[in-house]
């Protein structure tokens, strides 16, 4: 993973800029361990045998060309606009379905889906730790279309079975506003009952002053 900036028409200015990049580069990847652990090698050897044995949804023709007519103007790191693509979905869907039920069914993802373009963004406190920065990758526009069909079976799957009740942050349909009439609805059912309620607020953030 490679941090990537603009640099400024100036040698100095773009001196500084590589130097900016290199060093949030130098900090992003070194939250990241190269080799798993044990029990994640165990881990991932049990993922292995599922996803040969798992009868998985066919990825339709039909999905990945209206994937492909939703494509937005960013391009990836491979240099592919996506508008090239929104004009070629009745050529290349069929091609894209096969590849992403391959790489579905066998567990492997194309090497060149895996590279990204890095933006550092800057969250709160000093802007001189590297740590207060957010990675936000840029990734190719057909790994990112795979990433989005995935996503919708998934969450079809977790709401036809009822596998998340009380979860309101990031679920569809779903808000803060949701969850504060949720709680507000069982704190004053309780009390109307005469029982005993605690609330306990937990907030966890990294922020070095």
């Amino acid at each position: 993973m490679k941090l990537t900036c603009r640099h400024k028409s100036n040698e100095k200015g773009s001196s500084h800029d590589a130097e900016k990049a290199e060093f949030l580069n130098t900090f992003f990847t070194s939250v990241f361990t190269a080799q798993a652990s044990p029990q994640e090698y165990q881990t991932l050897e049990v993922t292995d045998k599922v996803c040969m044995k798992k009868c998985f949804p066919l990825v339709e023709e039909d999905q990945v060309r209206d994937q492909l007519s939703k494509l937005g103007i960013h391009m990836g790191p491979d240099g592919m606009h996506p508008r090239v693509l929104r004009e070629l979905a009745e050529v290349i869907a069929g091609s894209l379905s096969i590849i992403f039920e391959r790489s579905w069914r066998t567990c492997e993802v194309p090497e060149h889906w895996r590279k990204a373009n890095v933006t550092p963004v800057f969250k709160k406190c000093k802007k001189e730790d590297p740590g207060n920065y957010k990675p936000v990758s840029l990734t190719s526009i057909p790994g990112k279309m795979m990433e989005w069909l995935i996503l919708g079976i998934i969450s079809k799957h977790m709401e036809e079975n009822k596998a998340i009740s009380s979860q309101h942050g990031f679920t569809k349909g779903k808000s803060c506003l949701t969850n504060l009439i949720s709680f507000y609805d069982g704190m004053t059912g309780w009390i109307d009952e005469g029982s005993t309620a605690d609330v306990v607020y937990l907030d966890f953030r990294r922020c070095l002053t």
